[in-house]
Order: structure tokens, then sequence, then C-alpha cells
């Protein structure tokens, strides 16, 4: 595999981390396109102006990206509701980037800077504290 080629690739997708391109993350997904084992057009954070800058990298034609994925959306961050809180961890856990913080039976604050707005954490929490911003 070209790993300079996946860099580049990498570089370019959002890093969301939220595998709805099918991959565990931005990274995997780039090095399946570095061996063109996939195409382009698999990314909705990235919408079809990511799309086209993958494209553009691979010298392939451009595509919109598959919207049956998930819709692109503006960028987010994920807000955890104080007093709904229960304590669960469990959006602790769906996090990929560790951008939740917090103990068991206490409050989680999410870590601005570091979330990448992927939702995972959404569906994890039990009692729907989370929203994002």
């Amino acid at each position: 595999m070209d790993l300079a080629l996946a860099d580049r690739l990498d570089r370019i997708l959002p890093q969301t981390q939220c595998g709805q391109c099918g991959f565990d993350g931005c990274r995997p997904y780039a090095e399946a396109m570095a061996l063109h084992e996939v195409g382009v057009d698999r990314c909705p954070p990235g919408g079809d102006a990511g799309a086209r800058a993958l494209a553009h990298v691979l010298s392939t034609a451009a595509l919109p990206y598959d919207r049956t994925r998930g819709l692109h959306k503006p960028p987010a961050v994920a807000l955890i509701v104080e007093a709904d809180c229960i304590g669960c961890t469990k959006c602790i856990q769906a996090c990929p980037v560790d951008a939740i913080i917090g103990g068991a039976k206490h409050m989680h604050v999410v870590i601005e800077p570091l979330c990448t707005g992927c939702e995972l954490c959404l569906p994890a929490c039990p009692v729907d504290c989370i929203q994002m911003v």
C-alpha cells in the first residue's frame, strides 16, 4: 500500500471517526481507498466537496457522496445536559475520540475541542441527555 497516498487521503477526511463509511474510522477508509478497494463516495461528513477532493487525489471521476450512508451536516459538538445525566458512562464508552470525561454516577462533560460531532454518543445515552450544538 502507498502510505503517502493513504496519508493524503486521511488528511482530507473530516476525522469524525463516525463509521458511516463502513470502516472503524477515517484512517482505515483512507487505506482502503489507497488500495482502490472502495470508492470516494462513502463519507457523509465530508459531503460532496470531500468526495470531489478525494477523487482529485486519486485521479478518478468525482462522485457525489452516497446519501444512503447519512446526511451531510454542519459541524457540531455534543453537549451533555447536566440536570439529566445519570452518570452511566455509556457515552464515554461510545466516544471514538475520548472527548467525554466523567466517572460512574457522576455528571459527564464533553471536551469540546476534541469532539468530532460523530453523534455516536446519542444512541448510547439511555436518558437522551446529549444534544448536538
